[in-house]
């Protein structure tokens, strides 16, 4: 039996490898949709990897596919879909730093949802840290006159919040669903439901990739399910609210993928924003709630 202290440290580990695996698949999706590839098509090339992994990974561990409570897992599933297109659009039109500060704002939708649904307290910890994080994400949303969100296409800044409200949404289900189903099962109804809808949307948009594109495409598929494993566990071990304040750190790691791999350099004010986002998280680790 794991200790408080023990269950946050395990739930912060799992996020964290969330949040790199999410990264990363942001980084790969940019990445591949410079090859002319639509986001509808990295949407189903990232569905057919997640379903065939946790297809593979349910029957390893023998037990049922369908779960229990297939509403809701169909519910998370097409919630899931919504925020995973609005989501690629936006990463695939803006900078990578700005399309994941935009999207990163769905811990505090998650707290409020997980309030409001699941009767989850919000610690004063938690506050502290979505209020560090969103003055972060404030300042770095302006690192330069170039990419501040006057700038930026509206279409693309409506997808990011629409696709972070999606994915609060989503994680709530997760949390909800995680009392009574296999972390797997869970997995699996998304891309199950994101394949056939991707398909069917893209029509005859298809786009053969090159080498390097199919390369691309497969790691979106291998770092997204990095990051559902990480999320979907991290969830079973912690409150949905407290738990992903800790995804703020995904936005750290977006700078730097977008500075190594498409050279866009952040300015002072994004690394003063993305301190104050990983204080934030720092905050929420290690600042001792009060019982009783």
């Amino acid at each position: 039996m794991l200790t408080n202290k023990e269950t946050v440290s395990v739930a912060v580990y799992y996020m964290l490898l969330s949040a790199m695996g999410f990264a990363l698949m942001a980084a790969c999706v940019k990445g591949v949709s410079g090859y002319g590839i639509p986001v509808l098509e990295i949407v189903a090339a990232r569905s057919v990897v997640s379903l065939l992994i946790s297809y593979l990974d349910i029957k390893r561990k023998r037990i049922p596919v369908w779960g229990h409570h297939k509403l809701l897992l169909i519910a998370r599933g097409a919630v899931g879909t919504l925020a995973l297109l609005c989501v690629f659009f936006a990463v695939s039109t803006l900078p990578l730093a700005e399309a994941t500060i935009l999207q990163y704002t769905y811990p505090a939708f998650t707290a409020l949802l997980a309030l409001i649904f699941l009767k989850e307290r919000v610690q004063q910890a938690t506050v502290f840290c979505i209020l560090l994080s969103l003055i972060g994400l404030v300042l770095m949303v302006q690192p330069s006159s170039a990419n501040s969100l006057d700038n930026l296409p509206w279409l693309s800044l409506a997808a990011a919040l629409v696709g972070a409200f999606g994915s609060a949404v989503a994680y709530v289900l997760v949390r909800r669903l995680s009392q009574s189903e296999d972390s797997s099962v869970i997995i699996f109804y998304f891309p199950l439901i994101a394949l056939p809808f991707s398909v069917i949307l893209l029509g005859d948009d298809f786009v053969m990739p090159g080498i390097e594109a199919l390369l691309l495409l497969l790691l979106v598929g291998v770092f997204t399910q990095v990051g559902q494993v990480g999320l979907t566990k991290a969830m079973q071990t912690e409150y949905a609210g407290k738990v992903t304040a800790y995804a703020y750190v995904q936005v750290v790691f977006s700078v730097v993928l977008g500075f190594v791999f498409f050279n866009e350099i952040p300015a002072l004010m994004t690394w003063l924003g993305g301190g104050l986002i990983i204080a934030g998280a720092l905050v929420n680790v290690f600042w001792k709630k009060k019982t009783g």
